[in-house]
């Protein structure tokens, strides 16, 4: 028998988090709600859980503030932020952290079904390919453990980012779409999406920075362009 997918759940109103947790578990998720940032953070870690969803405006403890809690516990695991903000620099924030979905209130609970099962395909699906490591320059990409070493000393990317830069040695030493890039990971090509899609650009490019012959550069109207020595492509190691 499949093990349920176990969901981390923070939300201060209290109808609205019963009724989503009861919606959920309808459908077959494992749910554990918590009413503030503060009883999630307690809460989190004496769980193991697949998926968070957290609410960004909460008493005691924000959601922004609980998810770098979140991050630095287990920096892979899926979040999605739930807003009533139509604010920008929020949901820029909220990407900044490495959130890797939101939604604005109000939202359909089945809106929230679908994003979580599309996280969670990507997840899936993942798990089941082969890892697959890049040698950029002086640094070692692994993308199954997603980090990025150099000289020993390893960097541990977020969901995204590992995602982004693996478009990007995919692509090594040509043109990587914007268009293309954000319906591969973030499904939906909007603002929102480009604007933090360009933040987890200028991260990968503070890490890269190391080794001066790595350069993610901007091809005006079209997309980036991860540049790597002596213009050849990035060295691929697949391990079964």
């Amino acid at each position: 028998m499949e093990e349920k997918v176990k969901i981390f759940f923070c939300e201060d109103d209290e109808n609205l988090g019963l009724l989503l947790r009861e919606f959920l578990l309808a459908k077959g998720y494992s749910v554990d709600l918590f009413p503030d940032g503060e009883a999630g953070s307690k809460g989190f870690l004496k769980g193991a859980y697949d998926l968070c969803v957290l609410d960004v405006m909460m008493p005691k403890k924000d959601g922004l503030t609980l998810a770098q809690e979140i991050r630095n516990a287990n920096p892979n695991i899926p979040i999605i932020f739930l807003t009533a903000k139509s604010m920008k620099d929020d949901i820029l924030e909220g990407f900044r952290i490495g959130g890797d979905d939101y939604l604005t209130k109000p939202f359909s609970m089945e809106e929230l079904m679908f994003r979580i099962e599309a996280i969670l395909r990507r997840i899936k699906g993942k798990r089941n390919k082969a890892s697959l490591t890049y040698k950029l320059g002086d640094f070692l990409f692994d993308t199954q453990k997603q980090t990025l070493s150099n000289n020993g000393e390893t960097t541990k990317l977020t969901t995204k980012e590992s995602e982004l830069l693996s478009l990007l040695c995919a692509h090594a030493n040509e043109v990587l779409e914007r268009n293309y890039a954000l319906r591969i990971i973030w499904v939906e090509d909007n603002y929102f999406n480009a604007r933090s899609m360009d933040v987890y650009i200028t991260k990968l490019r503070k890490i890269l920075r190391k080794d001066p012959s790595l350069e993610i550069i901007n091809i005006h109207g079209k997309g980036y362009k991860l540049i790597t020595p002596q213009g050849e492509a990035a060295d691929e190691i697949r391990v079964l």
